[in-house]
């Protein structure tokens, strides 16, 4: 039976899918409205309030994933679960307050708090893949779950860039997150119960002492550190990607606005491709057998996008996605940034699998929270290592090309991974 027809897990797959979607629809709708209808009343703090929203919603997995695991660990999951979405809800009802309001601050604000519900949510969702499924089922679960949440964070940014710019768009925005915020909670009460492996354990109140020693704790573990560096170095690598995504459409391609939705379509596809490809490959082992081979792969597409510079007419209108399209001189970029992004899901699954499967079934949220803390670690990593390339005159496709020459090594690393 398909793990998608059971209890163990459709509820939990449908929870997170619509929890990702929000999250996305939110900070699109956030950043457009900010773009195209606040940016005369807030003059050049626009394009900062911009670039602010990205550290908002991120800022809560390192002040709070410590904690989050802790409360994980100590509590039936699936009441953390449905304890997440109750917030989501609430959140995503102010958030309509300040939609209303067109107050930026006031929805970077909220903003920070569904970043705070994705930090308490994260751990959940992947301790309880282990607790529910069967270890041959681990793979098939975490191909799921990856190729279920790109898709929502694509669906996402695109509806909530469409919704808020259509004619009392804030009023649509605002009625469709509490709806789906709804759902998720409604498809939180399915998951079934989870009892807590470490009902004593204390929360302590020093996060950054609590967030050391699950760090600590971990590293005595090589294979499951070694996964979650290994993960967070894949974000680092995506996020340096998609962050630079709408510069190298305009700038190299010469792209509009849908030619980067194009591009974020290929990329989300591509995962979910490379995710279900690992779980027929694998047949639900828990091996890292192509994880250095896919990381091989992510160099290798991702230096030939360097090379696959079409050149061409750099004046006049930008093209849309179809005249893109339709200009074979593209087609090796598509190709390239759709085979990087299968690589980039064979890549991951194993390693979650790996990491839940080997943690200590009493820490293994702890365990997800250090790959939360570290996670968001590398890419900011990212952010700073791309702004100063870019301010000391690389281009885009430059810095596409170190990013493939720096995974390199990770791939070599990877190499004696089984």
């Amino acid at each position: 039976m398909s793990l998608l027809t059971t209890r163990r897990f459709l509820p939990l797959f449908i929870t997170q899918f619509l929890g990702a979607f929000n999250d996305n629809v939110f900070k699109n709708a956030l950043v457009m409205m900010i773009t195209f209808k606040l940016a005369p009343s807030l003059g050049g703090s626009a394009q900062m309030l911009v670039t602010l929203a990205g550290a908002v919603f991120i800022l809560p997995y390192f002040l709070l994933s410590a904690t989050a695991g802790q409360v994980a660990d100590k509590f039936d999951r699936a009441r953390v679960a449905r304890a997440a979405k109750a917030w989501e809800i609430f959140v995503v009802a102010v958030a309509a307050c300040g939609f209303y309001l067109h107050n930026a601050y006031f929805l970077l604000f909220v903003l920070f708090c569904l970043g705070v519900q994705a930090t308490f949510f994260g751990p959940v969702k992947y301790a309880l893949l282990p607790q529910h499924l069967r270890d041959d089922e681990l793979i098939t679960g975490n191909a799921y779950i990856e190729a279920g949440m790109f898709m929502a964070i694509l669906l996402g940014t695109i509806a909530g860039g469409v919704i808020i710019l259509r004619p009392e768009g804030e009023h649509w925005i605002a009625a469709s997150m509490v709806a789906v915020a709804l759902g998720g909670y409604i498809a939180s009460r399915f998951i079934p119960p989870a009892p807590a492996p470490s009902p004593g354990l204390s929360v302590s109140k020093d996060i950054a002492r609590a967030t050391w020693r699950i760090i600590q704790h971990d590293r005595k573990n090589p294979r499951v550190f070694k996964s979650i560096v290994a993960i967070s170095w894949f974000w680092l690598v995506g996020a340096t990607f998609l962050a630079q995504f709408p510069n190298y459409t305009k700038d190299i391609l010469h792209g509009d606005e849908t030619v980067v939705t194009l591009l974020l379509t290929l990329f989300s596809v591509g995962i979910g491709a490379g995710s279900l490809l690992c779980n027929l490959l694998l047949k639900g082992q828990v091996k890292a057998t192509f994880v250095p081979y896919a990381a091989l792969g992510l160099s290798l597409f991702a230096a030939d996008l360097f090379f696959a510079y079409p050149g061409g007419v750099s004046e006049g209108a930008l093209q849309n996605a179809w005249q893109f399209m339709a200009q074979p001189a593209h087609w090796r970029v598509m190709f390239d940034l759709f085979a990087f992004t299968v690589c980039g899901g064979l890549y991951i699954v194993p390693l979650y699998a790996i990491m839940q499967h080997d943690s200590d079934p009493n820490f293994r949220a702890r365990t997800i929270a250090t790959n939360n803390v570290l996670n968001a670690l590398f890419m900011v990593a990212s952010a700073i290592i791309t702004l100063a390339m870019l301010a000391a005159g690389f281009s885009v496709l430059h810095v596409f090309l170190a990013t493939a020459i720096a995974n390199l090594p990770v791939a070599v690393w990877l190499l004696r991974f089984r």
